[in-house]
């Protein structure tokens, strides 16, 4: 495909962010293409060694805030017409429940999936506590001259310590993951899916 083709196609597949976003990044592929050209690459060479189009929306995406693309969604891209303002008048007690009890499905999912982490956080910090209770058990057991004991106690704790410090990278990954979800969630309900 040629250059021209290649940002008819960028252009459609970023509908629905900013407009001087999309431009931007016209203009930055349009310039990766002259400067390959430059160089002695064909355009059509140039535009293949810049990937498909579904991956460069997808970074393009991936790199937009995610306030930048809420502001877009919710400013208006024309006035209402007086009839579109009594359908919604009129509509009211249908919408806005059922938009209220959609607004619940999706915050009851969302406080769930903190409350698994929470929980896993609760558990990374039994096991510490685990560990340094095992560890301060052990000194009067090996006061009291039962040696064996006291190991096992300190065994106990410092594999409680191993896990616990396992427990917390699991913990980490998981919040990131979820995080990185949430993201995900909302720039795909705003941003309609491009053909390519």
């Amino acid at each position: 495909m040629n250059k021209e083709q290649f940002l008819i196609e960028l252009a459609a597949a970023l509908a629905g962010l900013p407009e001087e976003d999309i431009e931007k990044s016209l203009e930055y592929y349009s310039e990766m293409i002259d400067d390959r050209t430059e160089d002695g690459i064909s355009e059509e060479e140039a535009v293949a060694a810049l990937g498909t189009i579904a991956e460069i929306r997808a970074q393009i995406i991936k790199d937009t805030p995610l306030p930048k693309i809420i502001k877009e969604k919710v400013k208006p891209k024309r006035s209402f017409r007086g009839w579109e303002i009594a359908m919604i008048i009129i509509g009211f007690p249908l919408w806005f429940p059922l938009l209220i009890a959609a607004a619940a499905v999706v915050f009851s999912v969302y406080v769930t999936l903190w409350s698994v982490i929470i929980a896993f956080i609760a558990v990374d910090i039994a096991f510490f506590a685990a560990a340094l209770a095992g560890v301060l058990a052990s000194l009067p057991v090996f006061i009291t001259g039962n040696a064996a004991a006291g190991l096992l106690l300190i065994g106990a704790g410092l594999l409680c310590a191993g896990f616990g410090i396992l427990w917390l990278f699991l913990c980490i990954g998981t919040t990131k993951g979820i995080v990185w979800l949430t993201k995900v969630f909302i720039k795909s309900l705003l941003i309609p899916k491009g053909d390519k």
